[in-house]
C-alpha cells in the first residue's frame, strides 16, 4: 500500500532533453521554492550535484536516485526497458510505479517515454493505448490536442477513449466546466470523412462527455471545443503545422518591424500588447503533454524546455496528481460501457 504524503512529490528525469541536466535542475528549484512540492532526481548524482554547484543552484528538499545511465534521441525507444534500462528515464518510471512519487516529468524521447511508461507504470484498465495531449494555444485560451503523435494508427473505440481521458483532463487540471469534446474532421457534417471518423462520431456521441459534433481545420484556432480528439497521424499534423506557422508568423513580424526606422517607432509603440500577444502564444507557459492512460500521471516536458517550461511542466504534473484525473477516468470508462 502506497503511503500517503502530506506535500506532493514530482520525480524528475534530470537528463532528458536537449537542455539537461542544467535547465531541469533550474527548473526543479524555481518549483520547489513556488509550489512547495518536493522533488526526486533521476540521474548520475556526481554531475548533479557539481551542476548544481556550479551554478549556485538549491537541492533543499531534493532527493537524488542515482542512475549512470541516458537515453538519448538517438537510441531506439525500446532501448528504455532493454540496454538503457538503468537511464535515468526508466529509473523514474519504476520509482513512479512503486509509489515513491505523486508524478513523473521528463524532458526526453516522447517514444521512449510513452514505451516505458506503458510497460513499467501500466495502462489504465480498460485503456487501449496512452495518448500525448499537448495543450495550444487559440483565439480564446487553449485546447487539448489529443493525440499528438503517439498513435499513428487508432480503432475508433481508442478515439473514444481520447475524448473522455482529455475530458477528464481538461475539466481537473484546467478548470473548464463540462469540456467541449470535437472530433478533427474534413467537415463539420456527420457524414464527413472516412470510416474511422464515422465510428468514432458514432461512439462519442454516446460517450459520457460533451461531444459538439465533427471540426474542421479552419476553426481549430478558433477554439470551438475544448479538447480536439485525432488520430495521431492527423495530430501530429496539426501539432507541426501550427508550431511552424507561429514560429513564421512572430518571424515576419519582427523582420518587419526591424526593416527601418518607422518600423522601430512603430514597433515601441505596439510593443506592450505584442508581448503580451507572444506571451499568450507562448508553448512554454503550458510545459509539454500529460501522457493520457497510465495508471500514474506520467508527463512530457517540451525536449527544449528551458527553466521556466520544467517548472511549469512540475506545475502542472502537481496538479494531474492532485486532481485524481485518473480516477475521473476510470469512472467515466465505466459510464461508457
Amino acid at each position: 500500500m502506497e503511503r500517503k504524503r502530506s506535500v506532493m512529490k514530482i520525480i524528475v528525469d534530470a537528463f532528458g532533453g536537449d537542455n539537461a541536466p542544467l535547465e531541469i535542475l533550474k527548473g526543479s528549484a524555481a518549483a520547489v521554492a513556488a509550489y512547495g512540492c518536493d522533488i526526486l532526481l533521476c540521474g548520475d548524482e556526481s554531475v548533479i550535484r557539481k551542476v548544481a554547484a556550479e551554478n549556485q543552484i538549491s537541492l533543499d528538499r531534493m532527493e537524488i536516485v542515482h542512475a549512470p545511465d541516458v537515453i538519448s534521441m538517438e537510441d531506439e525507444p525500446g532501448e528504455v526497458v532493454k540496454s538503457k534500462k538503468d537511464c535515468s528515464m526508466a529509473e523514474g518510471l519504476r520509482r513512479l510505479a512503486a509509489g515513491e512519487g505523486d508524478a513523473f516529468v521528463s524532458a526526453g524521447s516522447t517514444g521512449a517515454l510513452l514505451i516505458g511508461s506503458t510497460l513499467l507504470v501500466k495502462r489504465i484498465k480498460g485503456i487501449k493505448r496512452c495518448a500525448l495531449a499537448p495543450i495550444l494555444p487559440c483565439d480564446n485560451g487553449f485546447y487539448m490536442l489529443i493525440d499528438g503523435g503517439a498513435n499513428v494508427e487508432c480503432r475508433a473505440e481508442m478515439l473514444e477513449q481520447f475524448g473522455i481521458m482529455g475530458s477528464a483532463y481538461m475539466e481537473k487540471v484546467m478548470g473548464i466546466k463540462a469540456p467541449k469534446v470535437g472530433l478533427a474532421n474534413v467537415g463539420t457534417e456527420p457524414t464527413k470523412g472516412g470510416q474511422l471518423q464515422h465510428e468514432a462520431f458514432s461512439l462519442l456521441s454516446k460517450a459520457p462527455v460533451n461531444f459538439i459534433g465533427n471540426v474542421e481545420a479552419r476553426d481549430f484556432p478558433a477554439g470551438v471545443c475544448d479538447v480536439l480528439v485525432a488520430d495521431g497521424f492527423t495530430g501530429n499534423v496539426i501539432l507541426k503545422l501550427t508550431e511552424g506557422v507561429a514560429g513564421t508568423l512572430f518571424g515576419n513580424i519582427k523582420g518587419i518591424l526591424k526593416a527601418n526606422l518607422k518600423g522601430k517607432l512603430a514597433a515601441a509603440m505596439i510593443m506592450p500588447g505584442l508581448k503580451a500577444f507572444k506571451k499568450r502564444m507562448d508553448t512554454d507557459e503550458y510545459g509539454g503533454a500529460p501522457l493520457l492512460g497510465t495508471s500514474k500521471p506520467v508527463f512530457k516536458a517540451h525536449g527544449s524546455s528551458n527553466a521556466y517550461a520544467f517548472q511549469n511542466a512540475i506545475r502542472l504534473a502537481c496538479d494531474f496528481a492532485k486532481g485524481n484525473v485518473i480516477g475521473t477516468i476510470e469512472k467515466s470508462l465505466q459510464e461508457s460501457k
